[in-house]
């Protein structure tokens, strides 16, 4: 299974429920986070604010910086590969690199190859 690695920019909180304008795009991608863990997905999450030595310790994700400046958060790494930038990843995509199957990418019930029909 993939490690996935989430460089998040400077936040107060991962889930974005604090302060006074909430992220509806953090909320949600909190909850793909906690249903792609619940799933046997390897994922962790980094805060910029919190956690900067992951941030200058990880060469990728430097030079990634140092490139396109924090700005350009968050960053998603799969296997140490920058997989996606500039925006969290949906449940399809979580599900794609964990293994995880999900309603997008499931077969549909009685479909044995594509277009519904039999080989």
């Amino acid at each position: 299974m993939a490690t996935i690695q989430i460089f998040d920019p400077a936040l107060c909180c991962n889930t974005g429920v604090c302060g006074v304008d909430v992220d509806q795009a953090l909320v949600s991608f909190a909850a793909d986070v906690d249903w792609a863990k619940q799933n046997g997905a390897q994922l962790e999450r980094y805060n910029l604010a919190q956690q900067p030595l992951a941030f200058a310790e990880n060469p990728t994700v430097k030079a990634f910086l140092q490139r396109s400046g924090q700005e350009a958060l968050p960053l998603t790494l799969v296997d140490g590969e920058v997989a996606l930038a500039g925006r969290y990843p949906n449940r399809a995509e979580l599900g794609r690199w964990a293994g995880i199957a999900t309603a997008e990418t499931a077969p549909a019930q009685g479909a044995c190859c594509s277009g519904g029909r039999c080989c």
